[in-house]
């Protein structure tokens, strides 16, 4: 090719490109209009009206407007919840409140907050795995570490999400769980999803536990134990010694939660095993939250190191979720620091636990499995009279929340009241004997759906 041939030649490909694109043109225009296509016909929502749990929720008000009784849930709590908190416009004695150790606006956790967002901001804004690691971070986790005395930790931005993605990464198909009958939700949602066989235990029977194990342990590749240290629909506590006895024999793993132990159970507050003198490193995974004693929000597990590495790499809701904020993790470390600091708190809250046990007792009234700690029920049996109780002695100045129908058995429907060291005796004693009056006047609303 001659010096120069090739830029003509570009120049006339280029032309022949041109007057190509202008043919086809000319060819569209003269060819007729193709017909506008009709419309297609707008695809109808689903009314999730129709959802078999909505239409539950509609019978359920309709069932308190005919008994007068306004929805317990969702009350409006202006402020922080205090003892006495102004709810629905209103000062009432407060029992819905989980800040055990009245950490929520202690000093120090609100410096340790404000100082937190003032250099970090607010979001970690990643996932830590990829950008949203920070110091504050294995800060906690170290603090954490060292309550349990165990190798490692790891915190989650969601105590409920915690358990369903521990659980859901350890165990499978070919694995056996068995829990406690009375386990929160989210122990379930994990075995659940885990795909592993799972049995739940009867409440506290480690007879059964043990029986059951001799027969089905050699079936299952792993099995997993879970309990909580302190059971937060009936207030009472399992036997950890002789759980960490019956694990090791059968060559399981023992998972305790104690999102309603710590700052509890214990003479400071390091829960159940404190509580029944065991070592807490015979347990292999510590569940726990961060929203009640420890004033902020998340979950956390800790154990061996080998574990903690295990579910920073493989536990779907640690690596495909944001890092914990930095004014929940600083606040959350901060509240760890003064409930270790101030022991006080701690044997406060035992004696308002024992203290409001035993004042509805002597109201006749039937508290359960309650050992009298923090979580205290008020059996009653069914959920109308429940849901008219809690009405009633909302209007009288104590917000006591109910526990309804499918979240305990209808037969075990309960108002379930939450004790802080920060409630005064004076407090205690009231709210017993507002209950108490609740009690006797509710079977004149419940008569009005059975028309007695």
């Amino acid at each position: 090719m001659k010096r120069g041939e090739g830029g003509e030649g570009a120049a006339a490909l280029v032309a022949q490109l041109r007057d190509a694109r202008r043919a086809r043109i000319e060819v569209a225009r003269a060819r007729p209009a193709a017909p506008e296509p009709a419309a297609r016909p707008r695809r109808q929502s689903f009314d999730f009206a129709t959802l078999p749990g909505y239409r539950e929720l509609q019978m359920t008000e309709a069932a308190g407007a005919l008994l007068g009784v306004d929805s317990p849930f969702f009350h409006v709590c202006e402020g922080p919840g205090a003892p006495v908190a102004m709810i629905d416009g209103a000062e009432r004695i407060n029992f819905g409140s989980y800040d055990y150790l009245g950490l929520n606006r202690h000093p120090d956790v609100l410096r340790a907050a404000r100082e937190a967002v003032d250099r970090y901001g607010v979001s970690c804004s990643a996932s830590r795995v990829v950008g949203g690691e920070r110091p504050f971070h294995r800060a906690l986790e170290r603090a954490l570490a060292d309550l349990y005395e165990t190798e490692d930790a790891v915190v989650m931005v969601s105590g409920h999400a915690t358990n369903v993605t521990t659980i859901g990464a350890l165990v499978g198909p070919g694995d056996l769980i068995i829990c406690d009958e009375l386990i929160h939700n989210s122990a379930l949602e994990g075995g659940r999803i885990s795909g592993a066989k799972r049995i739940n235990c009867p409440h506290n029977d480690l007879d059964w536990l043990e029986r059951t194990l001799e027969s089905l342990r050699a079936q299952y590749r792993r099995v997993l134990i879970v309990v909580e240290g302190l059971y937060s629909m009936d207030g009472d506590a399992p036997d950890l010694r002789r759980l960490v006895e019956i694990k090791n024999a059968f060559d399981a793993w023992l998972m305790v939660d104690e999102a309603h132990g710590l700052g509890v159970l214990g003479e400071t507050g390091r829960g159940i095993a404190e509580a029944q003198g065991v070592d807490p490193r015979g347990v292999e995974l510590w569940m726990g939250t961060l929203s009640k004693t420890l004033a902020a929000a998340g979950g956390y597990i800790c154990g061996s190191a080998p574990l903690i590495a295990y579910l920073k790499a493989r536990a779907p809701g640690f690596v495909f979720s944001v890092g914990l904020a930095a004014p929940l993790a600083a606040a959350a470390e901060a509240a760890l620091a003064a409930m270790r600091a101030e022991p006080e708190r701690v044997a406060r809250l035992r004696e308002n636990g024992r203290r409001l046990r035993d004042a509805l007792r002597a109201h006749g009234l039937d508290t359960g499995l309650s050992q009298g700690f923090a979580v205290t029920p008020v059996v009653l049996g069914d959920s109308p009279t429940t849901a008219a109780t809690a009405h009633l002695a909302f209007l009288k100045g104590v917000a006591a929340p109910p526990i309804l129908h499918p979240a305990v058995p209808e037969r075990r429907a309960r108002l379930r009241l939450f004790v802080t060291s920060e409630h005064s005796a004076a407090q205690i004693d009231r709210a017993a004997a507002v209950v108490a009056e609740a009690v006797r006047e509710a079977p004149a609303i419940t008569r009005r759906l059975t028309g007695g």
